[in-house]
């Protein structure tokens, strides 16, 4: 039976970082009002690797990411053809701008001992101050919904991407699960986000397992990344006793 194509549009980064991450974009880009001149459906890679082309402050450029998925799934991320120590999900990392890396999900509810092997290709960056490069990675999730199309057989595109500054909803989306809509059938995600905002990363799974052995194209050559540490927890302000009146 011939694989269903699921194509989703997903972005949101906090509002307070739209304001001013979202304007930065390529300046030849800007100028034809739209940032990518190709389709979504090109295989992993071909999108980032013609991002570079233009050139610009992308190449080399270790871009955070904060992959999230539902509570109790793990997430590991290829290295050297094999992948890393599962860890639970949200994982904080920064991949190379135009590379594409190769995840595998593991204890997933309601499937116990089945995998789903996503890849996520950056293909814009941020431009965050130095020192809040990390607050504002790009959020890619992985939802439930995601992994059981992915464990049917399906195959889901889901492009991530910053939103508009001057169509923005001045809502903050802080700690709120990732928006998505799914693309009409017959319409590229990509061209869809590209309208909406400035894409910067697609997530794709569903379709690929791994062969036998150590089979390098499956890993997209293991390209370099870092790992950071996970977002801190916020903080919680205890309750202060309050003395009281005197009758």
């Amino acid at each position: 039976m011939r694989n269903a194509f699921l194509r989703r549009v997903a972005g949101k980064v906090p509002i307070a970082a739209l304001l001013c991450l979202a304007a930065v974009g390529s300046t030849a880009a800007q100028a034809q009002g739209v940032h990518y001149w190709h389709a979504g459906v090109m295989p992993p890679g071909a999108i980032g690797s013609r991002q570079l082309q233009r050139g610009g402050p992308l190449r080399g450029y270790f871009q955070p990411v904060e992959i999230k998925a539902p509570e109790g799934v793990a997430v590991s991320v290829a290295a050297d053809n094999q992948f890393d120590a599962a860890q639970p999900a949200p994982r904080r990392v920064g991949f190379l701008i135009g590379s594409v890396y190769r995840l595998r999900v593991t204890q997933i509810a309601q499937a116990e001992g089945m995998e789903v092997f996503p890849s996520i290709e950056v293909i814009d960056r941020t431009y965050a101050p130095n020192d809040q490069r990390l607050r504002f990675s790009i959020p890619v999730e992985i939802t439930a919904d995601d992994l059981a199309l992915a464990l049917a057989g399906k195959f889901v595109t889901r492009v991530i991407y910053l939103e508009d500054p001057h169509n923005a909803q001045p809502v903050a989306s802080a700690g709120q699960p990732q928006s998505w809509f799914e693309a009409e059938a017959g319409r590229d995600p990509l061209a869809v986000a590209d309208g909406l905002g400035r894409p910067v990363a697609i997530l794709r799974m569903g379709g690929r397992v791994p062969d036998q052995g150590n089979d390098p194209n499956f890993f997209f050559g293991s390209p370099t990344w870092f790992a950071y540490p996970p977002r801190p927890a916020p903080s919680v302000a205890k309750p202060q006793a309050v003395p009281a009146k005197k009758a």
